[in-house]
């Protein structure tokens, strides 16, 4: 398993601990004279060091449990090391970085008091004078230290709920375009087959109209498992628009024919997924509204885009007017979404009594290649 990319933040805190326990060190040899007291405070301090830089090694290899651990052992040796050797003292920033980033916000306050503590004891120690300062600084650092962090800490949890109830939306959109796209058309036009073979019953036609409503709750079934899976387009683009030709035609009574132009078999799975459904929302318009003979699907592909055609003979309609119907228009709505979402753009070219041309245009590469 790879190891995670660490954080500039924990490349950061683990730097400074570094620097501060060498200047720590720095500060001890330059202030007093090298005994036996000063190599048991070096000694301290390596141990201090060693134990810390194991943890850094260790970062994304060991659980919670060891990190916890591992974190008592560091401020155990701090504060030994600090006891004995004030000037170690500056190390408690990283330290309290350190409890901010692995525990929780009620024991990092604790443990931040006992940094805080720890510090004021050690600066009243290294300077003979006391100074109001040596207390009122190392408490206002740490607490707005610990404020700021808690707070950022705070706003990421409420910036990632928000992220996760966008994705909720999303999705909820994506499966009601699907629902409407591929079940909630199917099971009308399976309706209608079957409505039909009713009103013919006993003969070669209802047989005809039965058939045909099996294939389609067939087809159906597929396709609803493939957006479940989001797979796409199960099949062939031009083999299912000639499906999706035959059974408009079957159902509505229309003739439907399919035209194809360029090459069209290296077509991104989410571009070929846009054109059908695209293509099964306007033919669904034609069959329930349009009250047309005829209709046309043309797909060609010019340059680096794609298009799809789907025009009528029908009665048109005025596309400036209200939608009278509840529930009605959802499905150009629909179209425009998907075409958006890939870059495309979807345009509807109508008037009362001159058929409807519904055309949509999408680029070949771009996002929707790199989903592929």
């Amino acid at each position: 398993m790879p190891r995670e990319k660490p954080k500039l933040l924990d490349v950061a805190m683990h730097a400074g601990f570094f620097l501060l326990m060498a200047a720590g060190a720095s500060r001890l040899l330059i202030r007093h004279s090298f005994d036996r007291a000063m190599v048991v405070d070096l000694t301290l301090a390596a141990i201090t060091a060693v134990v810390y830089a194991t943890g850094v090694w260790g970062w994304s290899r060991l659980g919670r449990a060891w990190s916890l651990g591992w974190l008592a052992a560091v401020l155990v040796c701090w504060l030994a090391l600090t006891w004995r050797a004030p000037s170690f003292a500056v190390v408690a920033v990283p330290l309290l970085f350190l409890c901010l980033r692995l525990l929780s916000p009620r024991a990092t306050v604790i443990v931040g008091a006992l940094l805080t503590v720890a510090v004021i004891v050690a600066l009243l120690a290294l300077n003979e004078v006391v100074d109001p300062s040596l207390v009122l600084v190392p408490i206002a650092i740490a607490g707005m230290t610990v404020a700021t962090v808690l707070d950022l800490k705070r706003t990421r949890g409420e910036l990632a709920a928000s992220q996760h109830r966008t994705g909720v939306l999303e999705e909820r959109t994506r499966l009601s375009r699907e629902i409407h796209d591929t079940l909630a058309q199917g099971l009308s036009g399976i309706v209608l087959l079957l409505q039909n073979a009713e009103r013919s019953w006993g003969t070669e036609k209802a047989r005809e109209h039965v058939r045909l409503a099996e294939e389609m709750a067939a087809r159906n079934l597929t396709e609803a498992r493939a957006f479940v899976r989001d797979l796409g387009v199960p099949v062939p683009l031009l083999d299912a628009l000639h499906s999706l030709a035959a059974e408009t035609g079957a159902v509505g009574g229309l003739e439907v024919r399919v035209h194809a132009e360029g090459e069209l078999g290296d077509l991104p799975p989410a571009t070929s997924a846009v054109l059908l459904r695209v293509a099964q929302g306007a033919l669904a318009n034609v069959r329930e509204h349009a009250g047309a003979r005829n209709a046309v699907v043309t797909v060609s592909r010019i340059g680096d885009h794609v298009n799809l055609d789907v025009r009528d003979d029908g009665a048109g309609f005025d596309p400036d007017a209200p939608v009278g119907e509840p529930g009605r228009g959802y499905g150009i709505a629909a179209m425009r979404e998907r075409a958006a979402a890939l870059d495309g753009y979807l345009a509807v070219e109508t008037a009362p009594g001159d058929g409807t041309a519904v055309s949509v245009s999408l680029p070949v590469r771009g996002r929707q290649g790199a989903d592929a």
